[in-house]
């Protein structure tokens, strides 16, 4: 039976509303991540808010990556609880990097910070670092343009910080990944030459995982730090 004991003190946004009610019905067992939701007229008269409201509010956390909304029958059909707390946080992220709120300095030392604790915590066992090795043979691949290089980069890093198996961590990164590869895209045109600048990416690459495959944690972070740095002073990006 869906909970109907939550209390709620003030005005709340419908969505709010249906959040909160995800959070109490997960924390209490009776929610689980796969599960479905009620349908739309139960959840309206349990929460007592209108249908439309409830859709609307599916429609948010959909966005916010709390839910998929399946349509139809089947079974697809549905609103299903799923995580993928990267949606939520990349949004955000675009949206305030869009209005300068953040400055590209801040998510580069962001990045430093986070990518250099993964690569000291990396294990040299992780299956993901198989996947890291064939993105650099993919990156070696003769005739790529600036932009299929690019996504290849950050894939790369992707991978070597969830080696760390940190989700929180995982998390971050994957919310920063498309503020990560539009700004080295655009720092690209200041590059007096990118051939060389790809061959040089390649080659840290290359030692930054050879050292989280010798268990060699404190090198690694070390190269992963010069490496991001080095990228952004090429470009011509003063960093502290």
């Amino acid at each position: 039976m869906w909970s109907d004991h939550i209390k709620y003190h003030g005005p709340m946004r419908t969505h709010q509303l249906v959040l909160s009610w995800i959070e109490a019905e997960l924390s209490e067992g009776r929610l689980t991540v796969g599960g479905r939701l009620p349908a739309e007229r139960t959840l309206a008269e349990q929460l007592k808010v209108s249908r439309t409201s409830v859709r609307e509010a599916i429609r948010i956390l959909e966005a916010m990556g709390v839910v998929r909304a399946g349509v139809g029958s089947g079974p697809d059909a549905g609103t299903v609880v799923i995580s993928d707390p990267t949606a939520a946080l990349g949004s955000a992220l675009r949206l305030h990097v869009a209005t300068q709120h953040l400055p590209v300095a801040d998510i580069v030392e962001t990045r430093v910070l986070l990518e250099s604790w993964a690569a000291s915590k990396a294990s040299p066992q992780a299956p993901e670092l198989e996947a890291a090795g064939s993105l650099l043979d993919e990156m070696a691949t003769e005739g790529l343009d600036v932009d299929e290089f690019l996504a290849l980069d950050v894939r790369f890093h992707l991978a070597l910080a969830d080696a760390a198996g940190n989700a929180v961590v995982s998390a971050m990164m994957g919310s920063l990944r498309e503020s990560i590869q539009r700004y080295a895209a655009q720092l690209t045109s200041n590059l007096p030459d990118w051939e060389a600048t790809a061959s040089r990416l390649k080659a840290e690459h290359r030692e930054i995982l050879a050292a989280i495959r010798n268990d060699d944690g404190d090198r690694a972070a070390k190269l992963v730090a010069a490496h991001i740095e080095g990228y952004y002073r090429e470009a011509g990006m003063g960093l502290p």
